[in-house]
């Protein structure tokens, strides 16, 4: 794993790679006490032709700075999180599953490690990167069967929601787990203000599509801008869609034609039926679907099948390290 740290004001050093293994960290951290942390997701995936390469890590890179400026950190700088990622999997190469296997995760870190008792910025910031090769994310082969909840909030305006906040997550878990427990595949959330427009789910965006046109809901400060999302915005964009970045209510969600989600771990997953309350709607899926359709066209710039016109992929020689 890489490790790099700054003290407060200062900026990050060159990190190094280190064993994979525990941490040490003071008690009284903000990290340990108040939160103030961020992580990342990205992914490195091995072509056929035995290349290793990564997904747009720059957008990661920006997305923690925007995060660190919420929360009062220093980040690393773009070229810093770049560099660090690709060492990362340079060191981890081994473990970055063949073609058609999966992929190899990457989660960045940025931790308030150092000690302050106080509600505060943390006096040093530490930089983490470690990497773990994953599968499907959802198991099940069809959609998505999601259950809105109209009892708990993920966000509020003027809140973290919109950054990768460490602390937007655990809240999510008892609803997750009561739909689990229920039958469900995941959660979708409600805003807070109103409780009648659709936000996200505990850890992807949300697309709807009627006739040609795909809607999602605005980053407006309550929902997190997914580096997938953007993707995939424009790659429906590009093959004729119109793509409306606006609020969607409950109602036309159950009105549509199609929903799918987008996110790093699930990269495009239909969805198969929503629930509200004691009404439950099907939507279309399979070879039909535009999420079909826009999955295969991700996944063969990412893997190499097809030219990255885009720009969006940076390579790693797999015969360094």
């Amino acid at each position: 794993m890489y490790v790099a740290k700054c003290r407060q004001g200062e900026s990050f050093t060159q990190g190094k790679i280190v064993p994979y293994g525990d941490i040490s960290i003071s008690p009284c951290s903000p990290i340990l006490n108040y939160g103030q942390g961020l992580f990342e997701g990205l992914k490195a995936y091995r072509t056929e032709d035995d290349r290793i390469r990564i997904f747009r890590p720059d957008q990661n890179a920006l997305r923690m700075q925007t995060g660190a400026e919420r929360l009062c950190m220093t980040p690393p700088t773009l070229e810093q999180f770049v560099e660090a990622v690709k060492q990362t999997v340079l060191a981890n190469k081994k473990w970055v599953p063949p073609p058609g296997k999966g992929t190899l995760y990457i989660r960045p870190l940025l931790l308030g490690s150092g000690a302050t008792l106080g509600v505060a910025p943390a006096p040093e910031y530490t930089f983490l990167i470690y990497a773990s090769p994953v599968g499907d994310y959802h198991k099940v082969s069809s959609g998505l069967n999601l259950k809105v909840d109209h009892k708990y909030h993920r966000a509020h305006s003027g809140g973290t929601g919109g950054v990768k906040s460490c602390t937007n997550y655990s809240p999510v878990v008892k609803s997750l787990l009561e739909a689990k427990s229920a039958g469900f595949s995941d959660v979708l959330f409600l805003d807070a203000a109103t409780g009648r427009n659709i936000e996200e789910l505990t850890a992807c965006n949300i697309f709807i599509v009627k006739g040609n046109i795909v809607s999602t809901p605005p980053t407006s400060g309550t929902i997190l801008p997914g580096v997938t999302r953007k993707s995939i915005s424009e790659l429906a964009h590009d093959i004729g869609y119109q793509v409306e970045e606006r609020d969607v209510s409950v109602d036309e969600l159950l009105e549509a034609e199609e929903v799918f989600c987008t996110g790093t771990a699930v990269v495009v997953k239909a969805v198969e039926t929503v629930t509200f309350h004691d009404k439950k709607v099907k939507y279309r899926t399979g070879e039909a679907a535009l999420s079909t359709k826009l999955h295969s066209m991700l996944t063969n710039i990412q893997m190499g099948v097809v030219e990255d016109k885009k720009g969006w992929m940076v390579d790693i020689d797999p015969c360094q390290g």
